[in-house]
């Protein structure tokens, strides 16, 4: 008897754990997965060994380490220019993920409906149906190699139920990085049918060709109707701390405190005062985390392209997303279940991402954010499927 609710069935086991399990049976290059493959700065991870060696091994505050909260809220005020209150505005969470989690729970009532941009990751619909409401999808349309949002699809989606629109800029798994431009309109919509936003932020820092990451909780209104979420994960390359945020204005934050002390309480309290440290004193190693990022984005592009895919725009994030038609494949999921066998490579197909899948079904998704050996390695790897 399958005792799963009814509103996780739809849910299988997530499309990361297949690829990675595929990768691993066939000793493949796993490109699928989005963590990387060295470290974060040593005096960073020197100061996590420090506090767990000298006893701060116990529950922490609930809300978060202060000296992490106070530092979060620094890193605000430097970077984007707002002051959230590190007492009142910021919560540390087990990730972003858990942050996503607790704001869709603490701030979505059953039977309403939350906007997803399709491709959506895929912790916004689980949050959803855990939430008891109803996903509504509002696709990416193509914008020269990239991609932007849809606003007929949009207006079309707004109803008397929509409670919440889940942003994610720069956007996994496209790579495209919403201009001011967009973000403005999207802005205008959010405060005229009065839309909640979560933004999910966690790619802040990783943008390339020269493009401005804006947070929309910045634009006008829209800072008392915005939850942010970001993470120390993707900027630190730590993803296996599992520690994130959620900067909202006191009110609208309590939603997501309520959620989340009933999840976890406290996330792990020895690596709080790591990022806290890092997030003071290491922007220069980040800076030289992007400079590496962009080299090894270039490189992953120009393998692909030499293979014989279609490569799209990456404007911000871990991914290239390719076509894969030009080599005769017509199904991005077929093709990413094969791949580990007949190259070596995992891969990780779009269309998984999205209630739609006709538009993205050729959509294939790499991640670059590994050592240059491993990409050199993956790329030798797909040009063996112009030999087959």
């Amino acid at each position: 008897m399958n005792r799963v609710v009814q509103r996780l069935q739809p849910f299988q086991q997530t499309i990361f754990a297949t690829m990675t399990e595929k990768a691993i049976e066939h000793n493949a290059v796993n490109l699928g997965q989005g963590f990387p493959d060295e470290d974060g700065p040593r005096p960073m991870l020197e100061r996590a060994a420090q506090e767990i060696l000298h006893g701060n091994n116990q529950y922490g505050d609930g809300r978060g380490h202060t000296e992490l909260r106070e530092a979060i809220s620094r890193q605000r005020e430097r970077a984007r220019g707002q002051h959230y209150d590190p007492e009142t505005d910021i919560l540390v969470t087990v990730g972003a993920t858990e942050a996503i989690a607790a704001t869709v729970l603490g701030l979505v009532e059953p039977d309403s409906e939350v906007i997803l941009i399709e491709p959506y990751y895929d912790v916004y619909a689980a949050a959803v149906a855990l939430a008891g409401a109803k996903r509504v999808g509002v696709p990416l349309i193509p914008n020269g190699k990239s991609w932007t949002l849809d606003f007929d699809a949009l207006d079309a989606a707004i109803s008397e139920k929509t409670s919440l629109l889940i942003l994610n800029t720069p956007h996994n798994p496209t790579g495209a990085v919403l201009g001011r431009d967009v973000l403005e309109r999207l802005a205008r919509t959010c405060v005229e049918h009065d839309i909640v936003v979560l933004s999910d932020e966690v790619y802040e820092y990783l943008t390339f060709n020269n493009r401005e990451h804006v947070s929309i909780a910045s634009l006008p209104g829209m800072r008392e109707r915005t939850v942010v979420v970001s993470s120390a994960a993707k900027t630190l390359n730590v993803t296996g701390w599992k520690t994130g945020w959620a900067l909202a204005p006191a009110e609208l934050l309590a939603g997501v405190v309520k959620a989340k002390q009933f999840m976890s309480y406290v996330g792990a309290t020895p690596v709080q005062p790591a990022v806290a440290y890092a997030l003071d004193n290491e922007e220069e190693w980040i800076h030289g985390l992007v400079d590496s990022l962009d080299r090894k984005r270039q490189k992953l592009a120009d393998g692909l392209r030499a293979a014989g895919f279609d490569v799209h725009d990456t404007n911000g994030t871990y991914f290239i997303v390719v076509d894969i038609s030009p080599l005769g494949y017509k199904d991005g999921v077929q093709f990413c279940m094969d791949l580990p066998e007949k190259c070596g490579v995992a891969a990780i197909p779009v269309q998984v991402f999205t209630d739609d899948e006709s538009p993205w079904k050729t959509k294939v998704r790499f991640a670059f954010c590994k050592r240059d050996e491993v990409l050199d390695e993956a790329i030798r790897r797909l040009h063996a499927l112009n030999e087959s």
